[in-house]
């Protein structure tokens, strides 16, 4: 889930990282295919109707899956942390976060709100599955031999993802570059194409 930005300016103390999840990627990238499949059929094989209604189907469709899909980022700069949520972009110095947590959701706290961050999906699964490794791994073992303690457990991925935007959190917060107030942006580019999509569709479907 984590990347490091290798292409970063040399004047940057710490290189940029980005916060993805693989498995919304892969299941983006598998419903575009089968939407562009199937809508692309009645493009070229139906008539006239079947066509418009195609048409509008996928001005609705394709913006939504890349909205809940691909588009989601957490993006941790030397200053600042940008959420690129489905339909907004929220851009947070670091002086501005006052808290990050992880307990059904992702959020980052400041003093106006609070945010989602989508990118990091907390998985209770998962923190299942390492309480019970850590459950395991607190008897005592011996230093050698097959049974040996092969170090620490690792934590669920979006509590160490929250580890490690703190740790960037804390180095950055008094920086007199990282303050500012949170900048909010909705996403036209994918609303617009949605809005126009629902609205054809539904009248479609009336006709």
């Amino acid at each position: 889930m984590t990347s490091q930005d290798r292409t970063s300016p040399p004047q940057q103390q710490y290189a940029e990282r980005s916060y993805r999840s693989p498995a919304a990627l892969v299941g983006g990238a598998l419903l575009l295919l089968l939407g562009l499949w199937l809508g692309g059929d009645a493009l070229l094989r139906g008539d006239a109707h079947t066509k418009i209604t195609a048409l509008f189907a996928l001005l609705l469709g394709v913006p939504l899956v890349v909205a809940f899909t691909l588009r989601p980022l957490v993006r941790a700069g030397e200053d600042r942390l940008t959420v690129r949520n489905p339909f907004r972009t929220i851009t947070l110095p670091w002086g501005a976060v006052e808290d990050l947590r992880a307990a059904f959701s992702a959020e980052v706290f400041t003093s106006g709100g609070k945010y989602q961050l989508w990118a990091v999906p907390v998985s209770l699964r998962q923190r299942k599955k390492v309480s019970r490794q850590a459950a395991r791994g607190s008897a005592p073992r011996p230093r050698f031999g097959l049974d040996a303690d092969a170090g620490p457990v690792p934590r669920a991925m979006a509590d160490q993802t929250l580890d490690e935007l703190r740790e960037i959190k804390e180095r950055a917060a008094h920086r007199e570059s990282a303050q500012g107030e949170p900048v909010v942006r909705w996403s036209y580019e994918v609303l617009a194409p949605l809005v126009v999509g629902a609205v054809g569709l539904a009248v479609m479907v009336a006709l």
